[in-house]
């Protein structure tokens, strides 16, 4: 058996399949402030927040492939910014499928639905909190 090469970066790149596209890319740009970072066409854009990438496909999953996606998550800094982030969706009109809670473990987070339905967490994580750097 080989050695395990040297440790990676962690997980940088969501790829997701959406359907309506253009809200989706509005959610993901307008309200949570990523920004395009290519376009290779029409049907894919792939945008990033400064130290990630997540690209977005137009249309719904191959049906044979099984996909089972529970959420994504967006880490946040600071535990003060979970709720006014809770409170910014919410007025935005996304809908909110959890409420802010603090977790066991000291996380603080919420869930709420992109336009094609996938579930988001908006995410104060302790134990990365301490490498994050605010965007922008």
């Amino acid at each position: 058996m080989s050695p395990r090469p040297p440790a990676h970066a962690g997980l940088r790149h969501v790829a997701l399949f959406v359907e309506p596209f253009e809200a989706c890319e509005r959610f993901y740009v307008d309200l949570l402030g990523m920004h395009v970072e290519w376009r290779p066409d029409a049907d894919n854009v792939y945008l990033s927040s400064g130290h990630d990438n997540l690209a977005l496909h137009r249309g719904p999953p191959p049906a044979a492939q099984g996909q089972r996606l529970d959420h994504i998550g967006f880490l946040l800094a600071r535990i003060e910014d979970v709720d006014p982030w809770h409170e910014f969706l919410r007025d935005n009109g996304v809908p909110i499928v959890a409420a802010p809670r603090t977790h066991r473990d000291g996380a603080r987070s919420f869930y709420c639905l992109d336009p094609a339905g996938n579930r988001v967490q908006i995410i104060f994580h302790p134990p990365l909190a301490g490498v994050l750097r605010p965007l922008r």
